[in-house]
């Protein structure tokens, strides 16, 4: 597979998402505090000039941006006039640590992971301290406002992505970069049962250096970040091959078209694949 290297703006890239009404993909540049778009015509635009550091990125039922922001510790979402609403940023009146990665499910639920790397310093937000005890997987209801803990048996939950039918839940658990010794460097796989998860368990090992943000075809395949690529499992487990990149891989998405086409983002850039 050939790879593309589209454009190279940010100084940390995360988060990218289609749009297919604009034919584009919308990007964070976490340490930048900012976002870009890229048009599949090759124009690259700046999309917010300020994001509160947003990182992760998804789109609602509606085509609306639904982002997580470390700087405000929330999770926004961008209406079609191009305003900006915070829809939830407290747990029982405690602020999240830093939302990172975020999807919609069907039913417009918002489920998102909240690790503490937007508030360890001041590089990807505002350093300050965890008012929650721990790491969670959040489910949250934007119709009713109600917010459930879905998951907590994760040390530093980030990426994650529904499988096709939506009765599972994929989780990335990076923890082995703050425990070397005891933390994890794998996806995680839940039962999902309304707002509820069932006890994760253990699904796939990724290495070299660990999983990040990721995305699944409508086969169920995984596409998944790791030091150097992106490496392709199947609904078993069972690895399929890699993508090598040159730069340290932290996200990427499907889109184009007929959705064929994989955008990754890796450190300083967004890149392209065109799937068989």
């Amino acid at each position: 597979m050939e790879v593309e290297k589209l454009c190279s703006p940010a100084v940390w890239a995360e988060g990218p998402v289609w749009l297919p009404e604009q034919d584009a993909v919308v990007f964070s540049d976490v340490k930048g505090n900012r976002m870009f778009r890229w048009q599949r015509n090759g124009e690259l635009s700046l999309w917010r000039a300020s994001s509160h550091y947003t990182n992760g990125n998804t789109r609602d039922r509606e085509g609306r941006v639904v982002s997580c922001e470390h700087g405000r510790r929330g999770i926004s979402r961008t209406e079609h006039d191009g305003s900006v609403t915070l829809l939830v940023d407290k747990v029982e009146g405690k602020r999240f640590n830093s939302p990172n990665d975020v999807v919609v499910r069907s039913d417009g639920t918002i489920w998102f992971t909240d690790p503490p790397y937007g508030i360890i310093n001041d590089d990807e937000g505002y350093a300050a301290h965890s008012q929650v005890i721990g790491c969670y997987v959040y489910c949250f209801n934007p119709d009713s406002g109600k917010l459930y803990i879905a998951a907590s048996d994760l040390q530093r939950p980030n990426g994650l992505a529904f499988s096709p039918d939506e009765s599972l839940l994929y989780v990335a658990d990076m923890s082995v970069v703050d425990f070397p010794t005891l933390g994890r460097r794998e996806l995680r796989v839940y039962n999902v049962d309304g707002h509820n998860l069932s006890a994760g368990r253990f699904f796939a090992e990724v290495t070299p250096g660990f999983p990040d943000g990721f995305c699944i075809d409508s086969r169920g395949n995984i596409y998944c970040s790791c030091a150097d690529g992106v490496i392709i499992y199947d609904s078993n487990g069972q690895k399929l091959g890699k993508i090598s990149l040159p730069e340290r891989v932290s996200n990427c998405t499907l889109g184009g078209p007929d959705g064929t086409e994989l955008y990754i983002t890796a450190t300083t850039s967004l890149y392209r694949v065109h799937l068989h």
